[in-house]
């Protein structure tokens, strides 16, 4: 290519502004890091598993994860996502009040997600699967912890967005990087339930 070929190619004018907002394109850095974290944690898990003889995973005499009752829960936190996603679109029509509204729906349900995993924990601790009691257990509290950890406090960041947005002061870069945090806890989870609850 000529000189003034490129010439022409470097100074292209930028289409449409920036690609994301700053809020937004640190929170997809964190996310990117976070997801990292987890790859980690599920690998390990795995290695373990994988490696355990036939018949001794999970240990037998150790509780076995509640799968079943558990897809409740995961149904509640992927439905919290979706309803998010329509809040979104209702602030991008500049519709606080629906906005709002689908917003604190999406909060409560990703809250009853982590009080309902709160009481399968205690149910578990007192079926005898503990941190100490088993690589299972280990590995369960880790994870989920985790993850737990997670929702709580993108579901604060929600709450806080939420409050933002009921007072007007709500900004599209703030709601983007929260709705990523949140769309972060709910495709997790699915990962995190399908490998280490079977």
């Amino acid at each position: 290519m000529d000189r003034q070929g490129t010439e022409r190619v470097l100074s292209l004018p930028a289409r449409g502004g920036r690609l994301a907002e700053n809020g937004v394109f640190g929170m997809a850095i964190a996310v990117f890091v976070e997801v990292m974290l987890f790859a980690g944690f599920i690998s390990a898990f795995l290695i373990v598993r994988g490696s355990t003889p036939p018949g001794l995973w999970p240990p037998p005499d150790q509780p076995r994860l509640p799968f079943a009752s558990t897809a409740v829960n995961t149904v509640m936190l992927l439905a919290s996502g979706a309803v998010l996603f329509m809040a979104h679109r209702a602030f991008s029509r500049r519709d606080a009040v629906a906005a709002a509204r689908l917003m604190g729906v999406s909060i409560l349900m990703g809250s009853f997600f982590v009080v309902a995993q709160g009481a399968e924990w205690v149910r578990l601790i007192a079926q005898g699967l503990t941190l100490t009691s088993s690589q299972l257990g280990s590995f369960f509290y880790t994870i989920v912890g985790a993850h737990g950890l997670h929702a709580a406090v993108a579901l604060s960041v929600l709450a806080a967005d939420w409050r933002a947005l009921r007072a007007g002061r709500l900004t599209g870069s703030a709601f983007g990087a929260a709705q990523l945090f949140w769309y972060f806890v709910v495709l997790m989870w699915p990962v995190i339930y399908l490998l280490v609850y079977r």
